[in-house]
Order: C-alpha cells, then structure tokens, then sequence
C-alpha cells in the first residue's frame, strides 16, 4: 500500500471513510492513512490543487484521509526528555500524527529552539524555519519561503515558493467541511508580522500583506487604488490581487449611535500596488537562506 497511486488511494481512503463510527476499522487502515502521510510528504497529493483557470480548490479525499488517521491513531506518550538530565516535556498526540523526522538530505533549515513540523506537511527544500515555529498536517510549504518565529502554517494550508512568514503571523487550518476553501498564499508573497490569514482566502502572487493585516472570509477589502472593494462570494474564497500591498485600515460606522460616538471598523485597505520601491523595502537577503 505505501506504493499506490493517488487513484488508489482516494478510492481507499472514501471505503475507510465510509465506516460507521460504532464499528472497528478494517485492518488496513493505518497503512493508507500513513501511505497518504509519506505521498503528501513528498508532494505527490496535496490537501488543494488550482485548476487550469487559476481557481485554488480544496482535495476532499485527501482531507478525509487525514481525519480518517485521527480516527484510526492512539493517544500515546510524544514526552521528550527524562530524569537523567531532569528536563521533561510533557506531550501526548495520536500516534498517526507525531512530529515529522528530517534528515540533512531534505535541505529543510529548523533552526534550534522548539519548532515542529507535524508528520504529512510538505517542506520543500531550501525552506528556512525560525524557532519556534509550527507547521501542521497537510499543509504545503514551496522552496525559498522563510517561516518566522512564532509563526503558524495550520492544516492543509498551501504556501507557494520564496514567500516570507513573518514573525507570529498565522495561516488558518481548514479540515473540516472537508470542501472548504484552503488558505492559499502564492509565490512571492510577503505577510507581514502578526498577521492572520484564515478562511479559504487566496493571496495572489507578489502581494505584500502589511503588519497586523487580518483577513477572513466575511473581511471586505477596500481598494484605493483601483476603487472597488473585493469581497468572497457564495462559492468563493476572498482574493487579494497579485501585487496588491495591502495594509490595516479603519471604516466609520454608519448608524447614527455610532456615528456619534466616533466609532469605526477595522477593516484591510489596499493602498497601492508592488512597484520597485516595494520591492527593495521587502527584499530578503539572499545570505538569510
């Protein structure tokens, strides 16, 4: 099974899937969860995929596989340490998802002080991560790209190539409905410090989002430069444009409590789009990597 194709996989994972809670799994399961662990691992099944016309959708097999295991895994003792150098620390995971093991071959750069990067993520090499830092099941991290410290790449999140996490900047993890929209972040993209990306939004190529930018799927983003506001729709994500720079920003409230109160919202603003000053001011120096 660790051999088979994603066809069978997926035709594996939905008979797996299928079984009633109140019955025992066949015995098979955890071979294909930890088959479909080793295949997102090496980048041949992802947790999203973007079709010909540029529209990033969710795998929804892939995600019920990736249930599947915390259903077919045990609660077992992760605990590093001991009393021979009276450092303990305490944890306790399934035993289908424990801390993924890297080798000097993979090319990956954790640089030491509590980072984690969870078994079934794919790093690509040349990826620099900053302590502490983690990176959870199913998400994809392109070659080049930087995770900062603090920072957060959840579940089936799609990072692209030579895009800069910045520090305690969040992307939010999408399992369940196994068909929600993954948090997409393209190539070339920078997300400034404390960010938070959730929701199924999509960030296009070489756009720069500014400190403290917040983006959900309910976010309206206004558009200064071009005058519109883009906004998700029924059936998809919120886009930001490629290039846009993208910074906090604040709406006044309408009724006339609040108006009188001077109250506003926060809300994202694009004020310009990537031109060379941009450029220079959010260049990493090839040295970092």
């Amino acid at each position: 099974m660790m051999a088979a194709n994603a066809a069978e996989l997926e035709k594996r994972v939905d008979v797996l899937s299928a079984t009633p809670t109140d019955r025992t799994l066949p015995a098979d399961t955890r071979d294909v969860v930890l088959a479909l662990l080793d295949a997102l691992e090496h980048g041949t099944v992802r947790a999203a995929s973007r079709d010909a016309s540029g529209e990033w959708r969710a795998v929804p097999w892939v995600k019920r596989g990736i249930l599947l295991g915390f259903r077919a895994g045990a609660i077992v003792d992760m605990s590093v340490g001991g009393s021979s150098n009276g450092v303990v620390l305490a944890f306790f995971d399934k035993d289908t998802y424990p801390p993924r093991r890297l080798v000097r071959e993979d090319g990956i750069r954790v640089v030491p002080g509590g980072s984690s990067i969870r078994r079934g993520a794919f790093v690509a090499s040349g990826v620099v991560c900053m302590p502490p830092m983690y990176i959870n099941v199913g998400a994809y991290i392109g070659a080049g790209s930087m995770i900062d410290s603090h920072a957060l790449v959840g579940s089936c999140a799609q990072v692209g190539e030579r895009v800069h996490l910045s520090a305690a900047a969040q992307l939010g993890g999408v399992l369940e409905p196994v068909n929600a929209s993954p948090v997409v972040i393209e190539d070339d993209v920078v997300i400034g410090g404390n960010c938070g990306v959730y929701e199924g939004t999509v960030v296009r190529r070489r756009a720069v989002i500014g400190a403290g930018v917040v983006l959900t799927r309910g976010t309206p983003v206004y558009d200064l430069e071009r005058q519109t506001i883009h906004r998700a729709e029924a059936a998809k994500p919120l886009i930001i444009p490629e290039n846009a720079v993208v910074v906090p920003g604040a709406r006044a409230v309408k009724d006339d409590w609040g108006r009188r109160e001077g109250l506003s919202l926060q809300t994202p603003v694009i004020v310009k789009y990537r031109d060379e000053k941009t450029d220079a001011a959010t260049a990493l120096e090839s040295w970092l990597r």
